[in-house]
């Protein structure tokens, strides 16, 4: 059966909380303004613009997106690792005859270079993209299912018609998912082969 499914990157295929914390960290210290970790986990995911605006002025939000991705470059990719179960959902995709995309709000050549560094096999890259912006990838590539841990991505699916699933492994938590309209909640990825055999059961 051939078919496509999307994934969100961050906190849903790989693990990037501390690299993209501690970029974020490094960027406001050299502009002098102190925020707690934990806030800064809580925006992973949005557009950085976004986040930035929660913290200074609007002068100083184009230089911190800049001075973010040179030093997320430096220390935030080489720290990002696999999230669990990420590979063997991949797997279990392939295995079906499916083929795997990746729709995330990164710019696009920052998503290659963690999908290279972490040997990933996904067949398209799509990047750039956030909430119900991120239909049109999926519609493109005619994904049936898109899986993220952001409320957004939830949005995103629905946008496209495709299956939501979410996994509670980033900013959003389990009820928040549900309440924005996910058709299933996961607690991570390691359960998504399982789920996969049967939402094709079903299909079929």
């Amino acid at each position: 059966m051939a078919f496509m499914v999307g994934f969100d990157l961050d906190m849903t295929l790989v693990d990037s909380r501390d690299g993209i914390t501690f970029t974020i960290e490094k960027v406001l210290d050299e502009l002098n303004i102190q925020v707690p970790r934990a806030e800064i986990f809580q925006t992973i995911g949005i557009p950085l613009w976004d986040a930035f605006a929660m913290w200074m002025s609007s002068e100083q939000i184009d230089p911190a997106v800049a001075r973010y991705r040179e030093v997320y470059k430096k220390i935030g990719i080489p720290i990002t690792t696999v999230m669990p179960g990420a590979r063997e959902s991949i797997a279990a995709i392939r295995n079906a005859g499916g083929r795997v995309m990746v729709v995330s709000a990164k710019i696009v050549g920052a998503v290659q270079i963690i999908v290279d560094l972490l040997n990933l096999p996904i067949d398209v890259v799509r990047g750039d993209l956030f909430a119900e912006a991120k239909a049109s990838a999926l519609l493109e590539e005619g994904a049936v299912i898109y899986v993220g841990d952001h409320t957004a991505d939830v949005r995103g699916a629905k946008a496209a018609g495709a299956a939501s699933v979410a996994v509670a492994t980033g900013p959003c938590t389990a009820d928040e998912l549900r309440l924005e309209g996910a058709d299933v909640v996961l607690f991570d990825l390691t359960t998504f082969p399982a789920w996969l055999e049967t939402w094709l059961a079903r299909a079929s």
